[in-house]
């Protein structure tokens, strides 16, 4: 299919949005940027952390994990709740949940409370980020707008990853880790009043059941595996713990499958996740998360223990990082209108793959900071076209009534990336009697895995045109590049 280069209509075109449109835009683009300023503005101060509340190295991926474990657990849950039930509704309720529980977080005077903090926040995040997504695809239709304000989600969460890291960095050197919990809930203080009077509700027409069966085995299955996986960094896979609840975790998500095949309400539609593009899209999502969030840990600890910058100096690293990322998000709708989703996603991949290898010249020589800075700079940025690109791919061609169970799918890829990345690939830097030695083993680990996705992904989405019922997914995944 070729692409219509003719000036108008032109995929390049930039669609006018109304003043509502906009300020609906801003608060949920607002509530997705406090998530990431969640996930960074921790990230900078967790050496601090540790130290405050006993908590060793290897120990500091719960932090991280605490939040992530809920989230992606409870995601697919939620997003299918606010089709039926109101995604307004619900994501307010996330909204004001995430605010209490920083607040839990910020005084937390042991680790078992500063988790559990943590853990209620992810809960609250499993109900603002796929409801916050729905409201935005539905809000805005398929075609140039949708892709602008993809786009602009996209660069807001870079800055909130940017915001974080620097403010991060700030606020851990002058007031303290807590104070980076504190400013998560004023910010849920600040978005929450303004979101009732913009948001319309929105809900699917018909009101079937909620899949309850599907609820628990899903939800339970996901939380068992990535318990597992977290655990392991810990206990190492041959312990019991490990085992048992990863087997459990395996048999639920069976059961799922058993139970979808079967009910007249799906949580999950199976012929959904059988379109080439819902399940290459979120391959693509699942690596480019889980490897750039296991990055920026274990280059956390390589910054303040090997190199000994403060935690202010670090989060200007990463902070050169995100604001490249922003200017990126900027064109990231330009992009994909030029080259196509496809192209952009595959593209993408290559680029934080080739990058990631770059960092494996970085030594205890204090001038690494350069290289690592450039090289996590420009890798960021092409994580930025994956997370848009693949966005796009998974809910491209999905109906309305739809888009909470694709954007459940394309949430929960994100927070379980961000879960099983670190406690599988950042064990091999935190257990190491030499940190530098574990960073590179994680590096030359994370190109491969990156660059072998990116072939899978290319293959996965090419036209084919063999037999006929082959021919509506081509025809879907050369819409795709046509865009």
């Amino acid at each position: 299919m070729a692409i219509d280069t003719t000036p108008n209509p032109s995929p390049l075109a930039a669609p006018r949005l109304s003043t509502r449109d906009k300020l609906v835009l801003f608060v949920l683009c607002a509530a997705q940027f406090m998530v990431a300023l969640d996930f960074s503005v921790l990230n900078v101060a967790l050496p601090v952390l540790g130290a405050d509340l006993g908590m060793s190295r290897w120990a500091l991926q719960w932090a991280v994990t605490a939040f992530a474990l809920p989230s992606g657990g409870f995601l697919l849950l939620f997003g299918r709740i606010g089709d039926l039930y109101g995604r307004r509704r619900l994501f307010l309720s996330g909204l004001a949940l995430f605010g209490a529980a920083s607040l839990l977080a910020a005084f937390a005077w042991d680790p078992a409370s500063f988790l559990a903090g943590r853990a209620l926040q992810g809960i609250g995040a499993a109900a603002i980020v796929p409801t916050g997504m729905s409201l935005l695809t539905t809000t805005f239709p398929e075609g140039p707008a949708r892709d602008r304000a993809l786009g602009i989600s996209g660069t807001l969460l870079s800055l909130g990853f940017t915001v974080g890291m620097v403010a991060g960095g700030v606020m851990t050197d002058a007031l303290g880790w807590s104070s980076t919990m504190g400013v998560l809930a004023l910010f849920a203080l600040i978005v929450l009043p303004l979101a009732p009077g913009l948001l319309p509700e929105s809900r699917t027409p018909e009101r079937p059941r909620l899949d309850v069966a599907g609820a628990v085995t899903v939800t339970g299955g996901l939380l068992s595996v990535i318990y597992a996986l977290s655990t392991a960094a810990d206990r190492g896979f041959g312990h019991i713990d490990v085992i048992a609840t990863l087997a459990a975790g395996l048999a639920l998500l069976t059961a799922f499958v058993l139970v979808e095949t079967r009910t007249e309400a799906p949580l999950v539609s199976l012929p959904m996740l059988r379109r080439r593009t819902v399940a290459w899209g979120n391959v693509g999502g699942l690596v480019t998360f889980s490897m750039m969030s296991t990055l920026v840990f274990v280059l956390t600890l390589y910054f303040e223990e090997t190199l000994g910058l403060s935690s202010f100096r670090t989060g200007l690293v990463f902070g050169v990082a995100g604001v490249l990322s922003a200017v990126a998000g900027a064109y990231a709708s330009k992009v994909i209108g030029r080259f196509g989703a496809r192209r952009t996603l595959v593209g993408s991949l290559v680029g934080q793959g080739v990058l990631t290898g770059a960092l494996l010249g970085l030594n205890a020589d204090v001038w690494s900071v350069w290289l690592a800075t450039a090289a996590v700079s420009l890798a960021c940025v092409f994580h930025l076209g994956v997370i848009v690109s693949y966005g796009l791919t998974v809910t491209s061609g999905v109906p309305n009534e739809e888009q909470g169970l694709a954007t459940g799918l394309v949430t929960s890829t994100q927070q379980v990336g961000i879960t099983i990345g670190i406690p599988l690939l950042g064990v091999l830097a935190t257990t190491s009697s030499d940190l530098l030695t574990g960073l590179h083993t994680v590096l030359a680990v994370e190109t491969t895995i990156v660059l072998t996705a990116a072939v899978l992904v290319a293959l996965g989405l090419r036209s084919r045109r063999t037999n006929a019922k082959a021919v509506p997914e081509a025809a879907e995944v050369e819409a795709l590049d046509a865009r």
